[in-house]
């Protein structure tokens, strides 16, 4: 008797591999060559120029008073619009996908809007909205509320798109079972939906701060670019190139950077987190 193997596992791992097989050398070539010249290269070279006159220059530019003070405008505007998108962000997202209403695709092919339309058009809209020709009679022009208005539009989407496609698969089974045993509204999106929700709202935030920080084009009407009031990092960043300080604009750029690329990186991790959470609880 001879024995035999059964090719049913050889032929299953081939159809895998030609599912979810590697690109080869050349895929993983042509991916290397092109974000090291869209990406890897221009940070090389930015950073150069951030240290021409060593890390004592470096550090002179990034800790100059005007510099600290853009800086902090920045950041704490980038957090207040981070917390308003976590919460109205996630309300549009709820009525998106819960409720039916007039209309509804037209709201929800406009969420993509600030995606498509030049943010110095959305500085030129509120300017002429909020400012000192304001038809409404409010004046924004040139204060911190304007400039929270001009980036919650510009970063809207990152939460309600995050938020929507998990609220999709959200188990409504589990929801019904507390309803039926006397749990409030309240009480269910806190004990059960939002628990889901968690992952996606703070990714969501994350990318919305990280797009917050290196905005320019909206802000640049509305917010006066006034110095230690109004001044975001971008505007300090074209000043001083502007007087012909290459070196304190790429110091301060690189900063910037190292800011957006943590924040990233702790979404990354967290996402990372959650995903084997959630595998392991399967």
């Amino acid at each position: 008797m001879t024995d035999t193997i059964d090719p049913t596992p050889v032929a299953r791992r081939r159809k895998l591999a030609r599912v979810t097989g590697s690109v080869g050398p050349l895929g993983i070539g042509v991916a290397t060559l092109w974000l090291s010249v869209i990406v890897l290269l221009p940070l090389a070279a930015l950073t150069a120029t951030a240290f021409d006159e060593g890390i004592s220059g470096f550090w002179d530019a990034v800790t100059a008073p005007v510099a600290l003070a853009s800086l902090r405008v920045t950041l704490l505007v980038s957090v207040i619009v981070a917390l308003i998108n976590v919460v109205m962000g996630t309300i549009i997202a709820w009525v998106l996908v819960r409720d039916d209403f007039p209309g509804k695709r037209i709201v929800n092919s406009m969420i993509d809007l600030p995606f498509a339309l030049p943010t110095i058009v959305a500085s030129i809209v509120l300017l002429s909205l909020y400012g000192p020709q304001s038809p409404i009679d409010i004046h924004l022009n040139a204060t911190q509320p304007g400039l929270i208005v001009a980036l919650a539009f510009v970063t809207l989407p990152f939460v309600v798109r995050s938020v929507q496609p998990v609220l999709m698969e959200v188990d409504r089974e589990v929801e019904e079972a507390a309803a039926s045993l006397g749990a409030s509204n309240w009480t269910i999106f806190r004990s059960v939906v939002l628990p889901t929700l968690a992952p996606a709202v703070i990714s969501g935030a994350g990318l919305a701060f990280a797009r917050a920080i290196g905005e320019y084009g909206s802000v640049v009407l509305i917010g006066g670019n006034i110095p230690r009031v109004t001044q975001m990092t971008s505007q300090f960043i074209q000043q001083q190139i502007e007087i012909d300080r290459p070196t304190n604009a790429a110091a301060v750029s690189v900063a910037l950077l190292a800011i957006a690329f943590v924040t990233l990186f702790v979404l990354r991790i967290f996402a990372s987190r959650g995903q084997r959470r959630e595998e392991s609880s399967r």
